[in-house]
């Protein structure tokens, strides 16, 4: 335990037989539970895994009980209507993760938990599925820590602290502003990252962050609470989605400088160039849901009308400049004064608005970061 809460570590794994014993054996003593996911791996991980339930580091003090097992207890009034759903939902929700079995014949006493999804469903689709069983279990701070052994353990207390001691919903660590981090980290991936970062402060809202792609990170009971976990984006996009998730929930965040790490025995399974446009994708999908959601549905903001009226006038204007370079290129006829006029007129208003609903969704998230 940290400070009287219970902690816990979801690593998502796959094919990492060579590096999943190095983060078992350095992971700090204050983690109760260490959630190893399976995603389906072709080699040996699970028995390395099991070779430690019979030694001191699956030792435990702490007895877990799975909430959703437990009855629902209502009063008479039906005051607790609400909560009886949510219950329900916690419930029923199971059968939404990607299919997976708790290999552990004790997983409320053995602190090393691991999970086998009977499918394979991706980074993020295994963090999931380490989030619903911290969830259900009621640890109030979840930190999840690559299998590969990329993530330095002695940066796991300053991550869980603030969630712990200052009630922050979502703590992400940043590489980039690491002093390290021209040298160490490989130049194609910090270019990717950075270009993403841009990308996803726009699309999330959380404007003053970077190195999205980063998957060390600790996150509240509360903030576990506030998303549809079995919704997150399966693939390496999880981590970009899930902050344009927490922002619709008005969840809190802060960033804390980590150290890069690589050369290891680590072996990389992303392929930059298949990812970054995927996740461009997902991005563009993701603001656009957060702008309906966040500043419409839940509560409406002029932001909304500025972006929107922005986008309109936008696309308005680039019919006006296609029409304006096929005269110009074939010419057809002379280009009529108006058509230049409106062009001018609507781009740059629509440029003015865009920065306009920038700069107010600007200053209504600057309340979300801690």
């Amino acid at each position: 335990m940290f400070k009287n809460k219970t902690i816990a570590v979801v690593v998502p794994s796959y094919n990492e037989e060579q590096q999943i014993g190095m983060v078992i054996e350095t992971m700090p003593d204050f983690v109760d539970r260490i959630v190893i996911v399976n995603d389906c791996s072709k080699d040996n991980m699970n028995d390395v895994v099991k070779s430690y339930w019979n030694k001191p580091e699956n030792d435990s003090n702490i007895n877990l009980k799975d909430l959703t097992n437990q009855e629902f207890q209502t009063d008479v009034y039906n005051y607790k209507h609400a909560d009886l759903l949510v219950h329900n939902q916690n419930i029923e929700e199971k059968n939404f993760f990607t299919p997976h079995k708790i290999s552990n014949s004790n997983p409320n006493n053995d602190r090393i938990i691991l999970i086998d999804h009977l499918k394979n469903g991706g980074v993020g689709a295994a963090i999931a599925t380490g989030y619903k069983w911290c969830k259900d279990r009621g640890i109030d701070c979840t930190a999840v820590m690559a299998g590969d052994g990329q993530m330095d353990p002695e940066e796991l207390e300053g991550l869980c602290q603030p969630v712990i001691e200052e009630g922050v919903d979502y703590v992400k660590g940043n590489r980039l502003k690491h002093p390290s981090a021209w040298i160490a980290i490989p130049k194609v991936r910090f270019f990717g990252n950075s270009a993403l970062s841009i990308m996803n402060k726009l699309a999330s809202g959380y404007w003053r962050i970077s190195d999205t792609q980063t998957g060390y990170t600790a996150i509240s009971s509360k903030a576990l609470n506030s998303v549809r976990l079995y919704k997150i984006y399966p693939r390496y996009g999880m981590p970009n989605d899930l902050l344009v998730k927490l922002n619709i929930a008005d969840c809190t965040l802060r960033e804390m400088v980590i150290k890069p790490v690589y050369n290891v025995g680590e072996q990389s399974k992303m392929k930059i160039f298949k990812v970054i446009p995927k996740i461009s994708t997902l991005l563009l999908k993701s603001f656009f849901k957060r702008l309906w959601i966040k500043y419409f549905f839940k509560d409406f903001h002029p932001l909304f009308l500025f972006y929107n009226l922005s986008f309109i006038l936008g696309a308005i204007g680039f019919g006006y400049g296609i029409k304006i370079l096929y005269l110009w290129i074939f010419s057809i006829r002379e280009i009529n004064t108006l058509t230049i006029l409106a062009f001018l007129f609507l781009s740059v208003t629509s440029l003015q608005l865009f920065f306009f609903g920038m700069w107010l969704d600007i200053q209504d998230n600057q309340r979300l970061y801690k």
